[in-house]
């Protein structure tokens, strides 16, 4: 049974959420993936949202462009976190979904990663980040992940310095 979803308004968002599917794989954490369209498939939308929680997801990610209310919408129809992922698009780029994402109103959170394949990745932290507060094991993995970014950032400083030194 998966524990996050990851919704997309478009079959366009998919190569950029690449990062999320192998972020998510690596902690090895199940995921389930579906087209939504706010606007398109209100109802289904809607339907999904009430329907989430009752199929064990525990988070959900939605990544949508321009008006970007997938997110919103989500959050409208649960109370399960969840996470809205910008995607750039014409004819702003992005800017527009960012701030539709980060303009809800008082009382229906979403939070909101960085824009496009970066922010996919960062969503799918964020999601473990939830998850592990209630999962032991998945709480070491985060660490260690953590503790090795840390590591190979101060190895490249330490490789670059010799390289600059030498």
């Amino acid at each position: 049974m998966a524990t996050i979803s990851i919704i997309m308004g478009s079959k366009s968002d998919l190569p950029s959420l690449k990062g999320a599917f192998d972020v998510l794989k690596d902690f090895g954490i199940s995921c389930e993936a579906h087209i939504i369209s706010a606007h398109r498939t209100p109802d289904a939308a809607a339907d999904f949202a009430k329907n989430a929680e009752s199929k064990g997801i525990k988070v959900i990610i939605c990544a949508a462009g321009m008006a970007a209310h997938l997110a919103g919408v989500i959050a409208a129809h649960t109370t399960l976190p969840v996470i809205g992922i910008p995607m750039a698009s014409a004819p702003f780029n992005g800017m527009d979904a960012l701030l539709a994402m980060v303009q809800m109103p008082p009382g229906i959170p979403v939070a909101t990663v960085t824009a496009g394949s970066a922010g996919a990745k960062n969503a799918a932290l964020l999601a473990i980040s939830i998850l592990a507060l209630s999962d032991e094991s998945l709480n070491a993995k985060l660490k260690a992940f953590r503790k090795a970014q840390t590591e190979k950032v101060l190895a490249d400083d330490a490789a670059l310095q010799a390289e600059i030194n030498a």
